[in-house]
């Protein structure tokens, strides 16, 4: 296994995603982390994020601090959203998309091998 890689995270209270979701008890988006996810992969590994699963177990408040963790396991990656205290926010997997980049985050590069092109 190779070590992951961690890119912290923090949705500002203006973002503009959040009037309305919801006015007294504000919420980010699921949308909002998923797009951070995949803006971390490809800042880390220069590839697009191809199909994505993910399952959401707390909310993230604007403004609140979380981790983004990311591990390569060669055409998967794991990914889980932690937020500064430790509790798992949201946490998936998503393949690979064929593009160039280099490797900062551990694992092997390579065409993504889940799937036919």
């Amino acid at each position: 296994m190779t070590r992951p890689c961690s890119v912290p995270v923090l949705i500002e209270p203006a973002h503009p995603s959040l009037p309305g979701h919801f006015p007294d008890r504000p919420l980010v988006p699921g949308v909002v982390l998923l797009e951070r996810v995949a803006a971390a992969w490809k800042a880390l590994r220069g590839e697009a994020v191809g199909k994505l699963d993910a399952k959401f177990m707390q909310p993230l408040r604007p403004g609140e601090g979380a981790v983004i963790s990311l591990h390569d396991e060669g055409g998967r990656v794991r990914f889980e959203v932690t937020r500064a205290d430790g509790l798992a926010l949201a946490r998936g997997t998503f393949a690979t998309a064929d593009t160039p980049g280099r490797s900062t985050c551990g694992g092997k590069r390579g065409r993504n091998r889940g799937g036919d092109r």
